[in-house]
């Protein structure tokens, strides 16, 4: 039979097994929220946000005065152990819960409070000799402690995604580099348009992808601002005066984050605008890639029926039934981590809209929230830099074949033989199946074989300027023609 302690809280007396370094707070959350399946350990950032914040305050207020240096000096080093790596089993509250996360604050004052006792020759549990509310909470609310923790977990997240896209922008650039001798076909509507070069195609999801990484940045910077040492509604209750301030400054310090005290405590105790604006970022840098990844799929598609303009990195059989098909199966998760993304965003606006007065008790699923989304994108944005995006092959031929068949290059002829021949031009090779070479130069001798191949020219399709000197070779031919 595993040994057991008691502890006691105003609901009455917990049997807690002695092995565990939580308390009786913590196992009650255990009890009664089993929601998510992911609790504070599956979220090492966030463990090491709260024991970096209890470590300032400890330090904080020994400074103030209100907590002894012996006790202070205890907690310090138990977070130290915890940012180390130790006990991670033992944050175990689930992500979602009520009571706007004191259960996780809980949980964090109670194995600090544990660890600093039997580092001192003390029972886990002889909380007179320091307590996890009295001591290791001194100062503090769980409505000031949870938030920072959330921001300080945010703020580290959206930087490793930021490093990710980085990657992933620099992958896009290379390729542009390697495909930009590609004459293609560019589409609108999946339509032929009028030509581009491959280059210019994947210069642009580098382009889409960097104005993301720019959006994120800005938002992140938000998460710098903290309520810590505005305790229970702002007003800083219960804190010594200059505690904000210097717990601030001092985590900071500690962190390597250039954090610094909200203007206004009040709001920044029940206000969610924070979360709003990074889940929106997030969302629109999700769309972003599950666009880009829907064109790598098109680009791809085939390889005889489809595209077939690029060939994507072969990772793993395609089919259980159909022998040798290969699937765009990284596109394909990218895709559907966006989805997760934008629900995601759904969930942190009826979140934040359903705070009231001076808290915003929501903010468990808000959390959980955006800490899978940055997670989910990250990995995912890894996944299609490596094993996708680095090992894409161009196929020239196929693209070029494209644009001449295309009828979208007769927009090219529209300055020299005019809107209305080249859309009559483009409705018969439409019909016939002629080429639109065939047609202008040979049938309707509309311009000469050599007008054309200064025209069609790739450097001239790709970056097109009229070209002086050259002109319809009939103008009774045109009007006849447009008569028609």
């Amino acid at each position: 039979m595993h040994e057991m302690r008691k502890e006691s809280d105003f609901l009455g007396d917990f049997l807690i097994p002695e092995a565990v370094w939580y308390g009786i707070h913590t196992a009650r959350a255990l009890e009664n929220f089993y929601i998510s399946g992911q609790c504070m350990s599956d979220q090492p950032f966030f463990v090491q946000a709260f024991a970096y914040i209890k470590m300032a305050c400890a330090r904080a207020n020994q400074t103030c005065g209100v907590l002894d240096a012996d006790r202070a000096q205890a907690i310090s080093r138990a977070c130290g152990r915890i940012l180390a790596g130790d006990f991670p089993d033992q944050f175990c509250t689930d992500l979602i819960q009520g009571g706007a996360g004191t259960s996780v604050n809980m949980n964090v004052n109670e194995v600090i409070a544990n660890i600093a006792l039997v580092e001192a020759g003390f029972r886990k549990g002889t909380y007179d000799e320091l307590h996890p509310i009295n001591h290791v909470n001194c100062s503090q609310s769980t409505n000031d402690t949870y938030p920072t923790a959330i921001a300080l977990t945010l703020y580290k997240k959206t930087e490793v995604l930021l490093e990710v896209l980085e990657d992933l922008r620099a992958a896009f650039v290379h390729k542009a580099s390697e495909f930009k001798g590609v004459l293609k076909m560019g589409r609108t509507q999946l339509q032929d348009a009028v030509p581009m070069l491959m280059g210019q195609e994947f210069h642009g999801f580098s382009s889409s992808v960097s104005e993301c990484i720019c959006s994120l940045s800005q938002a992140q910077q938000l998460f710098c601002a903290v309520n810590l040492g505005g305790t229970a509604i702002g007003t800083s209750i219960n804190a010594p005066l200059g505690f904000p301030e210097m717990v601030t400054d001092l985590l900071s310090e500690l962190t390597g984050i250039p954090l610094h005290l909200k203007k206004d405590l009040i709001s920044a105790g029940s206000d969610c605008g924070d979360y709003l604006q990074l889940s929106g970022t997030l969302k629109r840098t999700a769309m972003v890639l599950s666009k880009i990844s829907n064109d790598l799929r098109l680009l791809a598609s085939g390889p005889r029926a489809g595209l077939n303009e690029i060939t994507l990195p072969a990772l793993q059989a395609g089919s259980s039934i159909m022998p040798g098909k290969i699937n765009p199966v990284v596109p394909e998760v990218m895709n559907q981590t966006a989805f997760y993304v934008a629900g995601a965003d759904v969930t942190v606006s009826m979140a934040a809209e359903a705070g009231q007065l001076q808290l915003n008790v929501m903010e468990p699923v808000i959390s959980y929230s955006l800490f899978q989304s940055l997670d989910l994108l990250t990995r995912s944005v890894k996944v299609l830099t490596e094993k996708c995006v680095r090992g894409i092959v161009a196929h020239p031929q196929v693209c070029e074949e494209y644009v001449f068949n295309s009828i979208g290059i007769v927009t090219a002829l529209c300055p020299y033989i005019g809107y209305e021949t080249s859309a009559s031009i483009a409705k018969e090779a439409l019909e016939t199946g002629k080429s639109v070479y065939w047609i202008t130069v040979k049938e309707k001798q509309l311009l000469l074989h050599s007008d054309w191949i200064s025209i069609m020219s790739p450097a001239n399709l790709v970056h097109p300027s009229i070209l002086q000197g050259i002109r319809a070779r009939s103008t009774t031919q045109n009007s006849e023609l447009e008569s028609s």
